[in-house]
């Protein structure tokens, strides 16, 4: 459940689920807020699973599991992949170096599955592993005024800069970690971190405190990744190679041995994979003509050629256009494409990404050689 579900309901919150844990979907008027992110900042509750590694081994342990490196030093942390044998992705995860423990921020509904996984394959080592989702409470805040927002309600610590790395202080009365993040949504970002008995003060603080941040459910996040040309766990990463997504940030290609790793050096040895990762957008109807939306899955055409499939799809705010994401063939070189959306097809434009050009770009923008 969500951890200040209450507040949000006083907000006049619509509610959905991701991965068993009941998230804001919207507050009414998504499109409203997706705009009050882009043209300054907005404020949401994230929906993580969290496990806890700690003991003498934690690093060698998780270094040795996922497909980054592990900083070894407090403060710092990294984007990850658990991948299969076979180089697809199972898991992706953010991990943390908070000194005596690591912090592992999961998709929603992975936390007990890794946690009891790991757990099973410790042997000699001094390693000891917990999920700890309730425990924590985390915000994220994101738009071109971030930062100012931040930095008008921490007292202790001065803002992070680099990605991936992290200050503790407080707001108000409470202790918080923040975070600075990857900037799915094409902005500047962050993620405030408190114990969940402290999360409504953290929440008031940030949405009331200093500049006003928006409060916006995951139906915009999702609207604002789309434009930022941000591959998501749920539509793009679960199951795929990570060079197929250009998903370079996750891979540290010199460390030693993981899961997966032979075939994806393998791949990136190779210089290039089966498949890429465009954008597309989607020619405009006429005026009386209601805008069809293509579903996941939508073939795309070069011709009478089946060259890919779409994997995010909607109507963009910003734009007022329908635009998408798709695999297609690597060396797909046609510029006017179509997908098929309800027996018909709709001219499509291949379309550089990202979509949308925000304060800051995206670290899951593809990326290949």
């Amino acid at each position: 459940m969500s951890v200040i579900e209450r507040i949000h309901a006083d907000h006049g919150a619509t509610f959905g689920e991701r991965g068993g844990r009941t998230v804001v979907d919207h507050y009414g008027r998504p499109e409203r807020a997706h705009r009050a992110v882009r043209n300054g900042v907005g404020l949401l509750e994230a929906a993580y699973g969290v496990v806890v590694v700690e003991g003498e081994d934690r690093l060698e342990y998780v270094d040795n599991v996922v497909s980054n490196r592990v900083p070894d030093e407090d403060g710092r942390g990294c984007y990850a992949l658990v991948l299969d044998p076979r180089g697809g992705i199972e898991i992706e995860l953010y991990v943390y170096n908070a000194g005596e423990r690591l912090l592992l921020f999961v998709p929603p509904g992975e936390a007990e599955s890794l946690a009891a996984d790991w757990s099973e394959k410790v042997f000699i080592q001094d390693v000891e592993i917990r999920v700890a989702t309730d425990e924590y409470a985390i915000f994220r805040v994101s738009g071109p005024h971030a930062t100012e927002k931040v930095a008008s309600v921490l007292n202790g610590a001065a803002s992070p800069d680099e990605r991936f790395t992290f200050v503790r202080g407080t707001m108000a009365d409470a202790g918080v970690t923040v975070v600075r993040t990857d900037a799915l949504t094409g902005e500047e970002s962050y993620e405030v971190v408190c114990d969940t008995d402290e999360a409504e003060l953290v929440y008031d603080t940030l949405e009331t405190q200093g500049i006003n941040a928006a409060p916006f459910g995951y139906r915009t996040w999702e609207s604002l990744c789309l434009e930022a040309g941000t591959p998501l766990f749920e539509t793009e990463l679960e199951g795929t190679i990570p060079n197929v997504l250009g998903l370079r940030t996750a891979v540290d290609f010199e460390k030693g041995c993981f899961v997966g790793q032979e075939v994806v050096s393998r791949v990136e040895n190779r210089g290039q994979p089966s498949k890429r990762l465009i954008g597309l957008t989607l020619e405009e109807p006429a005026d009386d003509v209601e805008v069809s939306i293509p579903q996941a899955g939508a073939a795309v055409f070069d011709g009478d050629a089946t060259v890919g499939e779409v994997t995010q799809t909607g109507e963009s705010p910003l734009l007022e256009t329908v635009i998408a994401l798709a695999l297609v063939e690597f060396d797909l070189e046609a510029e006017s494409l179509s997908v098929r959306v309800g027996g018909e097809d709709v001219p499509a434009t291949r379309t550089e990404l990202p979509f949308v050009e925000g304060s800051e770009r995206s670290a899951r923008l593809p990326s290949y050689q």
